[in-house]
């Protein structure tokens, strides 16, 4: 039996190494996130609804700077967030570290922060609606290596 080796075909694929491990993102091209009651977000966006088709699934890095907020939303799918690097705050008073995982529910209502800022990788099943100040926030699912409960 004769083993040969195969040639790499080039692909249109985006790999990101060691990124738990301080890579230097800027190599990545980072444009505004601007929405009402957004502010000072950075993104690169790996997918968007425009690629997904109508549901609206997306995927990104978020760079937040120091102050820095998104806007009040609900989510109307599943939301990932895992935190690479700095501080996210949620709305509830959680405050989430480098190697954190937040899962936010579908109905789940919040709003993120970071004093200091902070480095994160969002993957959404669907979009979010933007909400009223006012409208209460919802917890959701945080996971950060205490035992999973839902309730």
């Amino acid at each position: 039996m004769t083993v040969t080796a195969s040639t790499p075909r080039r692909r249109d694929v985006l790999v990101v190494r060691d990124l738990l491990n301080g890579t230097d993102l800027d190599q990545l091209t980072w444009q505004a996130y601007v929405q009402p009651g957004r502010q000072a977000v950075d993104v690169h966006w790996l997918y968007t609804a425009e690629d997904t088709g109508p549901d609206g699934a997306e995927a990104y890095l978020a760079r937040f700077g120091a102050g820095a907020h998104g806007d009040l939303h609900r989510h109307l799918g599943y939301e990932l967030i895992v935190v690479i690097a700095g501080e996210l705050r949620n709305d509830n008073g959680d405050v989430y570290g480098p190697g954190c995982l937040v899962l936010e529910k579908p109905g789940s209502v919040h709003r993120v922060s970071s004093l200091d800022g902070c480095t994160l990788l969002v993957i959404r099943e669907k979009r979010t609606e933007a909400l009223l100040p006012g409208e209460l926030p919802d917890t959701g699912l945080a996971l950060d290596g205490a035992p999973l409960t839902t309730s």
